[in-house]
This record gives C-alpha cells, structure tokens and sequence, in this order.
C-alpha cells in the first residue's frame, strides 16, 4: 500500500462520521415504510384519513429531501439537522388530529409519525456528539407525550430507547472522529519520518564525511589545523544529533522532550535520556529546554574550558526528573545571591524562576572541586504532587 504523503492527508479524511450518516439514511427509508404500513393498517380508524395521507406524502418527500442532504457535507449542519427535528416534532403533533380518542389511549397503536420520529435524534448524534444526541432523543421523547397524553412505563420505555440510541450514536460519531484526527497525525509523522530518513542518508552521504576527514586531517597536521579540527568535529556531532531528532507532537499539544535535549550534545557534553518518548506539554518542554541550556551555559563562562558536563533525563510516569551535572571548581558558597544583589539574575530566574513557575522542585548539589549539580523535578498535569 503506497504511502500518503502529508498534504494529502486532509483530503482522503474528510468526515470520519459518514458511514454513521449512511445508517441515518437507511433508517429513515426503513422507518418510513413502517410508518406506510402502520397508516394502512389503521386508517379505518382514524378520523381524518386524508390527513393521514397528506402527513405520510409530506413525510416521502422529507426523508428523500434529507436522505439526499445526509449524504454530502452540506446537509450534515446544525440548521438542517435542528429543522429536521423540529418539522418532525411538528408533524408528531397532527397526530391528535389525525387518530381518533380510542386509537390515541391503544398502546398498540402509535402515532402518526411511528418510529419515524427517531431518526433526528440518531442524526444529532452524528454531529454533535453523545450528549445532543442525548438532548435530540429527550426532546422527541417530550413531543411524543404532547401528542400522545397518556404517561406511562411504556412512554418512559420510549424516551429511554430514544435518548439512548442518540448517545450511542453520539459516542460512536466523536470517537470516530478522534480515530481520524490521530490517523491523520500518524500519516503526518510517518511521512515526515520518511523524508527525514531521505535527508540523513543525503548527509551522512556528503557533509558528515567532510567534516569527519577534515577532523582527521586536523589532527594530524596539528597547530591551527587541530583547532579547525575541533570545531569540525562538534559540528559533526551537532548535525548527527540534529539528524537523528524526531521531534514528534500529539493532538494535544504535547512533545517529545528528547530531540531538543539531544541536540546540545557535543564532545563535552554528553546528553542521556530514555529510549522511549517523553510527552510533556510544549509549554513545559520549552522551559525545561531553555533551564538546561542556560545552566551549560553557566558550565561554559565558570567551570573552565575543560570542563564537561552530563544531562541526565528520566521519566519516572507521573514526574519527569532532569539533571546537568559538571566536573568544574563548584559553586563557592554565597555566589548565588551575592551574584542576585549584583544584579545577575541567570541563576534566580533562568533556573529557579522557570521551575517555579512549573510547579516542579529544583535541588542543587556544589562544593569546592566539586563540581555542580543542578536537579529538576516535573510533576506531569494531574499527577498527585
């Protein structure tokens, strides 16, 4: 099966809810031949017949109007579908006029309009989800009792079925819909995982060789070469770790954590995290990016041009931690605020202040030739703290 690429995507998934349309249709065309049947049955008994033709006329032309509107996009709106049920309720209501007395207290004998009645409820279902398909049912439910007068276990039986079938129906249509919003996602990243796999191989085909053989040759030549040499490899290490991010988002709204943390490593920073995914709302994942950038860039200004440092990412489910650890001289004690009085506020708004305002813990860890540690606690949403 040949692969759909992503701006193609839209137009296959058009409304995920058709096939649920199409059973709104075939129900109507089933129920209005009961509804055929029910006035042959009993037109003997009613006390004006004509009406009851006229009604069942009115009826054959409204459901090929709306089976016809049912089946393309246009007629699956709210206007229609609510024009639907309030012209179905108001034919409902001939049917005092139509049956007479001892029809209308017969139990076995249903009104005009019979199991027609239910399809708006079952077609509100289908676009609006569980609960107007709930509302559409009580509502049908509420004009059978208008029309009927008789309350009793049966009726309730009724409203029950009504109700019930459009939240079914309801359930059904959003969970549809869900399905095809994630599919559409999983065409997107597959396509885009197909294209980012073309363009690794293109560059490790070109660039990545270069800056390779020209980290080698640096090195042997030694000098001012050796320095090129260095920074060719750090690229290479960059453009690997670029290449190699997938930075992956869900429908709602979240993140891989990885990719970005991924590609600040270099040959002195060395980045560990989890082989699977760590999902964080992007908000959280941008701060969280941004505190360890900044604290690497505390490790590049103070703890010297050899030092190293490690970014240690763990998913523990309901928290996610995150450490920077370096091998530098350490804090000496009261740097911290000392350098806050002198107006440097990367520590105390950088790291401090993006924690706070994520709700989550921050710890350090320094000592003279120590080193620093920095570690970083994140609640996910809804986990009990």
């Amino acid at each position: 099966m040949p692969k759909l690429p992503a701006e193609r995507v839209t137009k296959v998934i058009d409304d995920p809810a058709t096939p649920l349309w199409r059973g709104v249709i075939a129900l109507r065309i089933v129920t209005f031949l009961f509804a055929a049947a029910n006035v042959i049955a009993n037109q003997s008994g009613y006390i004006r017949p004509w009406l009851a033709w006229t009604t069942l006329g009115v009826m054959a032309l409204w459901s090929v109007f709306t089976s016809r509107a049912y089946s393309t996009t246009w007629g699956r709106r709210w206007p229609l579908v609510l024009v639907d049920l309030a012209f179905t309720c108001g034919l409902m209501l001939l049917s005092p006029l139509i049956m007479s007395d001892h029809q209308l207290l017969m139990l076995n004998v249903p009104l005009i309009t019979t199991i027609w009645a239910c399809v708006p409820a079952v077609a509100l279902g289908a676009l609006g989800g569980s609960f107007a398909g709930f509302a559409g049912g009580l509502t049908v439910g509420l004009f059978t009792y208008l029309s009927k007068g008789l309350p009793g276990l049966d009726l309730l039986r009724d409203v029950v079925l009504l109700a019930g079938a459009g939240m079914v129906v309801g359930m059904a249509s959003a969970t549809a819909r869900r399905s095809a919003v994630l599919l559409a996602q999983a065409q997107r990243t597959e396509a885009a995982t197909a294209e980012r796999e073309r363009l690794a191989r293109s560059i490790h085909d070109s660039v990545l060789q270069v800056l390779a053989r020209v980290r080698k040759r640096g090195l042997e030549v030694g000098g001012e070469a050796a320095e090129l040499a260095m920074l060719a490899g750090e690229q290479e290490v960059a453009l690997r770790n670029l290449v190699a991010a997938a930075p992956d988002s869900t429908v709602d709204g979240e993140i891989d954590l990885r990719p970005g943390l991924q590609l600040l490593a270099t040959p002195r920073i060395q980045v560990s995290t989890p082989a699977t995914q760590v999902m964080l709302t992007a908000g959280t994942a941008v701060e969280l990016h941004s505190l360890v950038r900044e604290a690497l860039s505390n490790v590049d200004k103070h703890a010297g041009e050899d030092a190293r440092a490690w970014v240690l990412l763990e998913d523990l489910g309901e928290e996610i931690v995150l450490s920077v650890r370096d091998d530098g001289p350490g804090i000496p004690e009261g740097r911290i605020a000392s350098a806050a009085r002198e107006g440097r506020m990367g520590i105390e708004k950088s790291i401090k202040g993006r924690v706070e305002s994520l709700g989550g813990t921050l710890e350090l860890q320094t000592g003279p030739g120590e080193g620093t540690e920095w570690e970083v606690r994140v609640f996910r949403k809804g986990a009990a703290r």
